[in-house]
Order: C-alpha cells, then sequence, then structure tokens
C-alpha cells in the first residue's frame, strides 16, 4: 500500500465535536505517517445545499480554520478547495460514464438521506451520483488508504468498484484498491442522542464559547432510568458518560463510581464534563483566534495547497487519457 491518504470534509455548517473526534483527530495523527491530501469538499455541499448556496464558501473558510486551530500542519499535509481543483469533475464525468446506475441506487447511505433528509430534494442526478465524485477524489490523488468511519465503508467499496471496471475496460493498471483506515471513535451522538447534526441543533460547535459550550451540556439526555438523586444511575447508557470517555477519559473510572453508586446527581457530573471539555478546547480557541487575525495565511496555505494538489491531479489525469486513447 503507498502511503498517500485522501480525506475531506463538505462545508455546510460549523465544525462540532463529532468531527473533532471522528476524523480531525484521527487526520492529525495520521500526517505523521502518511503523505496527506485534505479538501474542502465543497462540491460535495453543494449536491445538498444547490438551492442556498451563498454559505458553502465562508463555512469553506471557517472551517479550514478548525482543521489548523485543531493542529492539521500544512508544512506535513496538503490542504486545498475541491473546486479549485477541476480534475476532480473531470473524472466524475470519465466514471459516470460506465457506472451502472444500479450501483448507486444500492448505496446505503443515498438511501438513507432520501429518507431522512425531508428540507432538500435530494432526487437529484447530482446526488445519485454522489459516490462517483467520491471515486474521483480518491482515485485522481492514488490515495492507497482512506480514512473512514464504518458507515462510509460502502462508500469505498464502490470506489474499488469503479476503479477495476476503469482497469478492465481499458486494459490497464491506472488504479489500485485503497484501503481502509477506520476512525478510532465510533459515531458521536448529539446532546439529544441523536445524530450530532446541525441541522437537528445538537452539536456543541468548536467555534462555541466557553459559555455557549456550558450552557449545551447542561442541556445533555442523560440516563432516563435516573429519575431522583439517590437512584443509582447506568453510565453505559448515557449519552454523558460516551463524552467522557473521549473528552475527559482520565475521570471514566470516577464518574462510573459516582453514577452507579449515586454519589453526584446528574447536573453535577454535566458541570464536571463542562469543564474537561473546555480543557480540551482550550488550545484550539487559542490558535483559532491566532488563524483569524491574519485570512491571509489562511488563503496562501489554500492557493499552496492547490498547486500541489493540482500537480498530482494532472498527472493521474495524462495516465487516464492515455488509457483511453484521448
Amino acid at each position: 500500500m503507498n502511503k498517500r491518504i485522501l480525506s475531506g470534509m463538505r462545508p455546510t455548517g460549523s465544525l462540532h465535536l463529532g468531527h473533532l473526534a471522528g476524523a480531525l483527530e484521527n487526520w492529525i495523527n495520521l500526517q505523521e505517517e502518511y503523505e496527506c491530501f485534505f479538501m474542502v469538499a465543497d462540491w460535495h455541499a453543494l449536491m445538498g445545499e444547490y438551492e442556498n448556496p451563498e454559505n458553502i464558501a465562508s463555512f469553506g473558510l471557517d472551517n479550514v480554520v478548525d482543521w489548523l486551530a485543531a493542529g492539521i500542519d500544512p508544512k506535513k499535509s496538503t490542504i486545498f478547495i475541491q473546486s479549485e481543483v477541476p480534475e476532480h469533475l473531470e473524472l466524475q464525468m470519465i466514471f459516470s460514464c460506465f457506472t451502472p446506475l444500479g450501483l448507486l441506487e444500492r448505496c446505503p447511505t443515498y438511501k438513507e438521506q432520501l429518507r431522512e433528509v425531508k428540507t432538500r430534494d435530494l432526487h437529484t442526478y447530482g446526488f445519485l451520483g454522489y459516490p462517483v465524485l467520491q471515486a474521483a477524489d480518491i482515485l485522481l490523488y492514488k490515495a492507497g488508504a482512506v480514512p473512514v468511519g464504518e458507515d462510509q465503508l460502502p462508500h469505498l467499496e464502490l470506489t474499488r468498484e469503479i476503479g477495476r471496471r476503469f482497469n478492465l475496460l481499458y486494459k490497464t493498471e491506472v488504479f489500485s484498491d485503497p484501503k481502509a483506515i477506520l476512525t478510532k471513535h465510533p459515531r458521536l451522538l448529539g446532546l439529544d442522542n441523536r445524530k450530532m447534526s446541525k441541522s437537528y441543533n445538537n452539536a456543541i460547535n468548536l467555534s462555541d464559547s466557553e459559555e455557549v459550550v456550558v450552557k449545551k451540556v447542561s442541556s445533555m439526555i442523560t440516563d432516563p432510568k435516573r429519575i431522583k438523586l439517590s437512584d443509582k444511575g447506568h453510565p453505559d447508557v448515557c449519552n454523558v458518560f460516551s463524552y467522557y470517555e473521549i473528552f475527559d477519559p482520565e475521570k471514566k473510572k470516577d464518574v462510573r463510581d459516582w453514577c452507579e453508586n449515586a454519589k453526584i446527581g446528574c447536573t453535577e457530573c454535566k458541570k464536571k464534563l463542562s469543564a474537561g471539555i473546555l480543557e480540551r478546547l482550550k488550545p484550539i480557541y487559542q490558535r483559532r483566534k491566532e488563524f483569524l487575525q491574519d485570512k491571509a495565511v489562511i488563503r496562501k496555505i489554500l492557493d499552496d495547497g492547490r498547486e500541489k494538489a493540482a500537480a498530482v491531479a494532472a498527472c493521474t489525469m495524462r495516465e487516464v487519457k492515455k488509457a483511453m486513447g484521448l
């Protein structure tokens, strides 16, 4: 396996603790071992936000600030905006010519989004082709591995299938199968025990003030079976405990004791969790403030990233067109 990875995030809103635990911390560790390409996936964002695209660009810049504040190092990783490298759409178009509709219609994420999202019309040609663009993103950089959550494994397998079809169709070996690097933490639930999402207004954002973090944590749903202070709790079914496991693990043993033996109430437990989360976010707050003071630095990082990404993309497209006889 080659040591290059490609990953990205859709700029559809502010980044939250779920992004930090599920992707960003993984990215930070991977950049010590791999050649990393991290992209602002604005074309992917447009597929769902096409009716109101005016905030995509500003969200993208804000997301990059959070990446940098969390620890993504532009000296170690290539950071770029997807739409600034036109080869993404060029390769998607080629792949779409031979990708069977059945593969896309059976994609679990596609079916889930059609079922769950009621605020936007996703019955579109673009949204159906979401996995084809994702395959183009990955294969354009010949990524040997892709950091994903378990729910994204079907997408990665579809990417492999598209790469294999290209190789078979044009009797070449341009693309190889990218491997999965599973994220360390499972999906973090939102404050209301549902999937963490800006659509549900149930997330703690990396840009939230200390006061907002405390307020949001205080609203978290706890163990439904613990009604009175004297009732013994069940930490393994409590969302608050799952946050301790990720953001303040040194207290995990104590929290279990407090809960199972009714030593403190849920309100006090959430206050302690707030303190742990804020301590974890303190260096991110500081670095975020520094980057926001000079946005020209952000633009320079993205311009440099675009140049590096474009060079790799152009090389791949030359191979693709040669294999096809174009």
